[in-house]
């Protein structure tokens, strides 16, 4: 279990709806006193509401570094100690990056990337020296690979990857035991961030695994505060799929249009025939 165990505080960003409203609820189911945050506070209200279980809300920009040290200072102090940190807000724009708006590029390197950064460095001050924690940064798949089409996004998520492995082992450096960082990398998820992509080309790579369910992500992050491990792909072998391609760029580069073609054939077929049944029940139960 994560340091600090039930009945501690824990704080998910991009809580609102989506993957962050389930991770929040099995935090809660867990124990945990949760802290909801979203952007969108009238959002994150109804998720802690929903939650029940003490669950509390509060809007939060992640690009706000001092906005993320207030919550994570709040939280530790009204549920004792502040254990668990998930950074789960994120944004995307699809395309080529030259076809990306500056605005957007920023948008997404400072949401993606400065949120996550804000948001670790909050958890760390208020975890170190007070009975330790657990922070999960939700990554993607796209962090271990070349995405074409979701160029920009690809590279927040390599810099989320980057950023996570080096804090922890600085972490270790410093010879703190008890702080914990790991990365969920998840395929394409079922949630706002890919509803209105079926259309969109440039989103195909997101449709050429399974797409899963918040459920099953969530789950994850459950496994890896249970078991911690830095780095953790779902499904698994997609991880060790995207993995072998990594490790060989020519014969990625060359292969991937292929794969694009896949994810096209997908999406066509899910606006076709609508959305596999166990994605439409869950969504529709959020």
């Amino acid at each position: 279990m994560s340091a600090g165990g039930p009945g501690t505080g824990a704080v998910v960003t991009g809580g609102g709806r989506g993957l962050g409203a389930r991770v929040a609820a099995l935090l809660a189911e867990r124990g945990h006193l949760v802290h909801v945050t979203d952007v969108d506070g009238d959002a994150a209200r109804a998720t802690a509401d929903r939650i029940g279980r003490g669950a509390t809300s509060s809007p939060l920009d992640v690009r706000d570094a001092a906005a993320c040290e207030a919550v994570a200072r709040s939280t530790a102090e009204r549920a004792g100690q502040l254990s668990v940190w998930v950074n789960n807000a994120g944004v995307l724009f699809t395309g080529p990056a030259w076809t990306n708006t500056p605005e957007q590029r920023q948008l997404m390197l400072d949401v993606n990337v400065g949120g996550v950064m804000n948001g670790t460095v909050a958890a760390i001050e208020q975890m170190r020296g007070h009975g330790g924690g657990h922070v999960v940064n939700i990554a993607s798949l796209a962090g271990l690979v070349a995405v074409p089409g979701e160029t920009v996004y690809a590279g927040t998520k390599h810099a989320v990857m980057g950023f996570s492995l080096s804090t922890q082992a600085d972490l270790r450096r410093a010879k703190v035991r008890d702080v914990r960082v790991s990365c969920i990398c998840p395929d394409g998820i079922w949630t706002p961030m890919l509803h209105e992509r079926l259309d969109d080309p440039e989103a195909a790579l997101s449709f050429t695994g399974r797409l899963l369910s918040v459920d099953e992500v969530a789950a994850a992050v459950g496994r890896v505060l249970d078991r911690p491990r830095q780095v953790t792909a779902v499904p698994r072998w997609r991880g060790t799929q995207v993995r072998v391609l990594d490790a060989l760029p020519g014969i990625a580069v060359r292969a991937l249009p292929l794969v694009v073609l896949q994810g096209r054939w997908t999406q066509r077929r899910l606006l076709r025939k609508g959305l596999p049944e166990r994605l439409r029940t869950q969504e529709s139960a959020r």
